[in-house]
């Protein structure tokens, strides 16, 4: 069953509930979502681009550090009280008339 972005916030958000210590302030979820994405550039980096793993580095695949990133970033929004449903909505009202004509369409024929 597909989960709803708003059902992984609360999931999210009883994990989190369950410890004492709560969400980390913003600056450090900052922190750390910039270190996820820094992990996931590594990963891009060695799977196409010209950095080769050393042997010794652990296997990490693309897929978990964006679940990372998507963690961390429901952790954030979870902390300042953002629905990310509403985020996505807005962000696509942007795209779609905004930026509606900055790409090239592909021809629907």
């Amino acid at each position: 069953m597909e989960k709803s972005l708003a059902e992984m916030q609360r999931e999210v958000d009883r994990y989190i509930s369950q410890f004492k210590e709560g969400y980390f302030s913003p600056l450090s979820m900052l922190a750390r979502m910039s270190e996820e994405v820094g992990e996931l550039a590594r990963e891009v980096n060695h799977r196409f681009g010209e950095k080769p793993k050393k042997p010794s580095e652990a296997d990490n695949s693309i897929e978990l550090e964006l679940g990372d990133i998507l963690f961390i970033t429901m952790c954030f929004a979870n902390s300042l009280g953002i629905d990310l449903t509403e985020a996505h909505d807005k962000v696509m009202h942007k795209f779609n008339t905004r930026d509606k004509d900055r790409w090239t369409k592909k021809d629907t024929d």
